[in-house]
């Protein structure tokens, strides 16, 4: 099978954000996509973002135009919130995102009336429908088709630390689960998601395709669910591993992040320089333990085995690739990484949230709004619940 892979501009940033729709009062999901998006079509016909269902009914997907730098591609997620606001608002709809809803029930919830989904559950069953779950994806522009395979393996060092930064889901169906991200186990049950296959070549992926596409697994190259995956319709590589970031500065400071190990890693290609990369077998226990402890965890590092705090070596990257950012002009995005690991990233917010509501997860639900809102600080918000 031959697979064209499209032109795109190097290190070009493409962001793809899940948003869930909240009963204002109550905060249990709504299936009100539908309705919503009706409504925008027109509006948004012309604009650079889009605004798209997906498998559930209570969410939708704001998702970006190219962008040249970071900051350009938020200026899109941004126009796209004000315009989803104009329909929600009225309605008394909020809008909010993690890796998953502190108490909704997989058996409450609406799928989204169209073929795709509907062979996906049908083929999935339960754990198609429990595929409550919200996400981002990051897209970076590859200029070459034979560095896309080199720099999936070579991201795949980096999945766990990315992982770490966007744990937003600790709670699932109203239960702690001891995870920080709860969703990366959960997605990784579908057939064709998790890890991606170490292949050596574009031609290796090609031949993978074929493998599936003549064997039923797969209909095409979307159906490829990897947490780093090629993405040959738009020229990129595209970074899935992520849970819904609860907050768009957030989102732009892990966007950065992507886009300057992609641009490292293309650079090392060009000088002829090795690619970091671990075995397998390293990889599948890194993706636990970045599920399980978020940024506690330490993490394997190098093909010896090297043992690091994740926050360590990350704070060592972000020093290595200082520079890159800079150039690439998200320095300001990239710097913010630092936010993150002070605060513990959302889903220790929310942890917080709920131990100093008494376990209530009504009260994570109505931070998570606030915090969407770019609303009262963790600090501010704890204060009020202990009055």
């Amino acid at each position: 099978m031959r697979l064209p892979f499209a032109a795109s501009t190097r290190s070009s940033v493409g962001l793809e954000w899940e948003l869930m729709l909240a009963d204002r009062a109550t905060g249990d999901l709504v299936p009100r996509a539908p309705e919503i998006l009706e409504h925008l079509e027109d509006k948004t016909a012309l604009e650079r973002f889009t605004i798209t269902g997906e498998l559930l009914t209570n969410t939708v997907e704001v998702t970006s135009g190219v962008g040249h730098t970071v900051a350009e591609a938020v200026d899109d997620i941004g126009d796209a919130i004000c315009a989803l606001r104009e329909e929600t608002e009225p309605r008394g709809l909020e809008l909010l995102c993690a890796g998953s809803h502190p108490f909704a029930q997989w058996y409450d919830q609406e799928v989204t009336d169209k073929t795709r989904y509907h062979s996906l559950i049908e083929r999935t069953q339960w754990w198609g429908r429990n595929m409550m779950i919200w996400g981002i994806h990051v897209h970076v522009g590859v200029d070459d088709v034979e560095k896309v395979i080199p720099i999936v393996n070579a991201l795949t060092v980096f999945l766990p630390h990315l992982q770490a930064l966007s744990a937003s889901s600790p709670f699932w169906a109203g239960e702690r689960t001891g995870y920080t991200s709860n969703r990366a186990l959960v997605f990784q049950q579908l057939p064709t998601a998790g890890l991606p296959w170490q292949l050596g070549s574009w031609t290796d992926f090609e031949n993978y395709l074929d493998d599936m596409v003549r064997t039923g697994v797969m209909a095409d190259a979307t159906e490829v669910r990897w947490d780093i995956r090629p993405a040959p319709k738009w020229g990129t590589v595209e970074i899935r591993a992520c849970d819904g970031m609860s907050t768009l500065p957030e989102l732009a400071a892990v966007a950065s992040l992507a886009q300057t190990l992609v641009e490292h890693f293309s650079r090392l290609i060009d000088e002829g320089r090795e690619l970091p990369g671990i075995p397998p077998w390293y990889a599948r226990e890194n993706k636990w333990r970045a599920a399980r402890y978020g940024l506690d965890a330490r993490v394997i590092v190098d093909r010896e085995g090297t043992q690091r705090p994740v926050i360590e070596h990350l704070r060592e990257t972000m020093e290595e690739l200082a520079d890159v950012a800079l150039e690439l002009k998200c320095a300001r995005e990239f710097a913010s990484l630092e936010t993150i690991l002070a605060t513990g990233g959302s889903s220790a917010r929310q942890v917080a949230v709920a131990d100093a509501a008494g376990g209530d997860l009504r009260a994570v639900v109505q931070h998570l709004i606030r915090e969407f809102r770019g609303g009262p600080t963790l600090r501010e918000h704890l204060a009020a619940l202990r009055v």
